[in-house]
């Protein structure tokens, strides 16, 4: 009989859980199991690996094969990657302050990012506030320029039509001293 130590699938679909067993190589996949070692929850954040350290150690030694992915899980367990060793005593309580830590800096974080998004979204509409009423008075300032401009070429038109009655009086009253001249000049 050949021991492997291997992943057992669990939890929903698409949302797997596993865990690590010492089990006859001919056993399917999820079915009977010598031992179970651990457990590895990849959907968790940062994932979940919880391993009897010892146990492994023991199967290892009595010539168990590891699979692939168990192996990387032991290698992370060696190393002390974020890897639970349930052989030692009080690691739980560890992991679980550890990991409620790690869920409050997230949800303070969260609370920050939203805070700085309200933050910058009132920052915009003051900012938006102020474009909105500069250009407004822009508005204004051109109205009244256009204004300004439309009574000076009012002025100016009628400055223009004055002078041009004036100096059609005068041509006029030329025309008529001249015409006077001739006359006299037909009298004589």
């Amino acid at each position: 009989m050949t021991v492997r130590l291997r992943l057992q699938r669990h939890g929903a679909r698409k949302r797997p859980f596993y865990r690590v067993v010492a089990a006859d190589q001919r056993a399917p996949r999820d079915g009977r199991f010598i031992e179970m070692l651990g457990t590895y929850d990849p959907m968790s954040e940062p994932p979940a690996i919880r391993i009897n350290g010892e146990r492994i150690g023991y199967w290892l030694d009595v010539g168990a094969q590891p699979s692939d992915t168990v192996r990387s899980l032991i290698r992370k367990l060696n190393r002390g990657e974020g890897v639970i060793d349930l052989s030692k005593e009080g690691a739980e309580e560890e992991a679980k302050a550890a990991r409620a830590a790690a869920r409050k800096a997230a949800t303070e974080a969260a609370r920050q990012k939203a805070a700085d998004a309200a933050a910058k979204a009132e920052e915009a509409k003051k900012a938006e506030e102020e474009a909105k009423k500069k250009a407004e008075e822009e508005a204004k300032a051109a109205e009244e320029a256009a204004k300004a401009a439309e009574a000076s070429e009012e002025t100016a038109s009628e400055e223009a039509a004055t002078e041009e009655a004036a100096s059609e009086e005068a041509a006029s009253e030329e025309a008529a001293e001249s015409t006077e001249e001739e006359e006299k000049k037909d009298d004589e």
